[in-house]
């Protein structure tokens, strides 16, 4: 079952579910999923550039986000292994406090080293935020998955987004403003506090409803269905090495524009306040206008056909970059390139995610979808992050112009596969329980 909610409801009908308690929690969840990677990502590649590395090695620091690549190699600890005393609170929400403490820890560890002094030193803390960030994340979406009914997904992605542009958003702003003012290390520590919000929601509202135990933990068997049964229930399914195919390549060009758009601007002449009130000011609310978009899109036209207009967009949002580095210094073409690019990835976020939510068992929701998502960009982020034929050599030899062009075609071959995917029905026979097993609350 792909359509979880009324194929055409009214106006008042789709804003509602964003009022329940479940997509409420799906917000503060966001909100902490976000910040960390801001951290490593946009505010890191700023911080790099203004102390000098070159572009190279800037764009070397993609890599760092491979911990996010292949978080699904310790994602089933997450799943089935107790954490000692504060294991008591539950699966979910003792991992979320321990997760959520290590990402605190690590920021803080980030924020005490010189880029300018110790290259080296930087990568170490830069990777350690990137692994505690990826496993915040596997028990982050575990619980927003988990807490959310089959039919509040495209919602529950919609307030997830809203939660994650905010937390990164707010975070790398602040980030921005502090680092003018009092440093970056002073800046990365304040910003430490976007952790709380997803430890706070999982002390309020406990464990969740749909959460089903992997296994008994007690004997050696149990241990290997939990480490091998996720990927044996997914690969049973039809059509699922296309599933995997269209996951690994739907947002390449997304991903190789996005970790080069604060060099773009480093290039062009933007200072920190401009980035800040166009990159992430008017980002942000063509963002929120972008998730209600999807979210209707999602209500009104069915999953399938929502997340194949997101994917039109989002490819076609790059070649707003192209056209802002071929203008030049323009306030104006940054605010139209970035309000496009962030309304697509708005529509983007909730359609997309819903369906790799619901792609999810929910006896393997946190290893499940810590590979459906860590497959998501992991080619995208190799590209980027080649040190010698990445992103920061392309733009070396392409120049900007023709290298957004290149981003924009990349983005053609996954918008031709899922519409394959949509023509022989394994849109349909994808879906996991996720998808469709209700628990007795509706709310």
């Amino acid at each position: 079952m792909t359509n979880t909610i009324s194929p055409r409801p009214g106006l008042l009908a789709s804003m509602q579910p964003y009022f329940e308690r479940a997509p409420l929690a799906a917000l503060f969840l966001g909100m902490s999923s976000g910040f960390p990677y801001a951290m490593i990502g946009a505010t890191l590649t700023t911080r790099l550039a203004q102390d000098g590395i070159d572009k190279k090695s800037v764009t070397t620091f993609a890599l760092v986000f491979l911990a996010y690549n292949f978080k699904f190699l310790w994602a089933w600890i997450v799943e089935g292994v107790p954490l000692p005393l504060i294991g008591r609170l539950g699966q979910r929400v003792s991992w979320m406090l321990f997760a959520g403490s290590l990402v605190i820890a690590s920021i803080i560890n980030l924020a005490l080293v010189d880029p300018a002094a110790d290259i080296f030193a930087t990568a170490m803390a830069a990777i350690l935020v990137g692994v505690a960030g990826a496993t915040y994340d596997i028990v982050i979406d575990a619980y927003r998955i988990e807490q959310l009914q089959p039919r509040q997904l495209g919602v529950g992605a919609g307030m997830s987004q809203y939660g994650w542009r905010i937390g990164s958003a707010a975070a790398g702003a602040l980030a921005l403003v502090v680092a003018a003012r009092m440093g970056w290390s002073v800046a990365y520590i304040v910003c430490a506090v976007f952790a709380l919000p997803a430890m706070i929601v999982a002390l309020l509202y406990g464990e969740p409803e749909r959460h089903r135990e992997v296994a008994e933990r007690k004997s050696i068997g149990a241990l290997g269905q939990a480490i091998i049964g996720p990927f044996v229930e997914f690969f049973q399914r039809a059509g699922a090495w296309l599933v995997l195919l269209f996951i690994l390549i739907h947002k390449i060009g997304d991903t190789l524009a996005n970790l080069t758009l604060r060099l773009l601007f480093n290039d062009l002449g933007y200072s920190n306040d401009e980035i800040a009130i166009y990159d992430i000011g008017v980002g942000f609310w063509a963002l929120m206008v972008g998730i209600f978009v999807g979210g209707l899109l999602y209500a009104r036209l069915g999953l399938k056909r929502s997340v194949l207009v997101s994917l039109i967009l989002m490819g076609v949002s790059n070649f707003s970059f192209a056209l802002l580095a071929s203008a030049g210094h323009s306030n104006i073409g940054m605010a139209g390139a970035i309000g496009f690019e962030n309304f697509a990835s708005g529509v983007g976020g909730v359609c997309v995610v819903a369906y790799f939510s619901a792609l999810t068992d929910l006896r393997f929701t946190a290893a499940q979808y810590a590979l459906i998502s860590a497959a998501a960009s992991i080619v995208g982020r190799l590209l980027t992050g080649n040190p010698e034929y990445g992103a920061g050599w392309m733009v070396e030899v392409m120049g900007y112009v023709d290298f957004y062009l290149l981003t924009t075609l990349l983005a053609l071959p996954g918008i031709l596969l899922f519409w394959m995917m949509m023509r022989a029905g394994l849109i349909d026979q994808s879906i996991g329980t996720a998808g469709t097993e209700a628990s007795g609350e509706a709310g």
